[in-house]
């Protein structure tokens, strides 16, 4: 018990660390209006272990809290942890719902990330608009687009390496 306790630990804390890293060596494209962030390939890993659940969220919370401000670390984190729950949901399904799991990750940061763009960032214009509702709106679907090329452009092909490699395999 106390070893599946330890291994639970260590793969959280080694999913929040590689959360974190990918985060800051392309925080160019990881937190701006338009965003692809690289690190939400690891949006899949719920279908493997529950570690990464908190692993994803604590990676999240730090490198948000690093990057941006406490609204960003609390919300982006929130939406991260969701995704990750109900991706985590979907471990042990018929094998076709693999393909479900990055879904979440795009719903809740698409719905989630705009605000706190908004109101934590102050970002109330995109392009030449400026209207409150057309501007989080344009932001939901910027978001949107971002996450689908991250968790299923990276996440999917990720998904079948670790499957072939078995890596998590106990």
């Amino acid at each position: 018990m106390k070893n599946k306790k330890l291994r639970s630990l260590t793969e959280g804390a080694m999913i929040a660390a590689i959360y974190g890293v990918l985060t800051l060596v392309f925080w160019q494209f990881s937190s701006t209006q338009i965003q692809v962030r690289l690190s939400e390939a690891l949006c899949i890993l719920p279908l493997f272990t529950s570690a990464a659940v908190p692993g994803l969220t604590v990676g999240c919370f730090l490198v948000n809290l690093l990057m941006g401000n406490i609204w960003d670390a609390v919300f982006g984190s929130l939406a991260t942890l969701l995704a990750a729950a109900a991706a985590y949901g979907l471990k042990g399904k018929k094998t076709t719902l693999h393909w479900l799991a990055p879904l979440p990750c795009v719903v809740f940061n698409a719905l989630i990330v705009p605000l706190v763009l908004y109101f934590g960032y102050g970002v109330t214009s995109f392009g030449n608009e400026t209207g409150m509702w057309l501007v989080l709106g344009l932001q939901a679907v910027s978001v949107a687009v971002g996450q689908v090329i991250a968790c299923y452009g990276l996440g999917m092909p990720l998904y079948y390496l670790l499957k072939r490699t078995k890596l998590f395999e106990r």
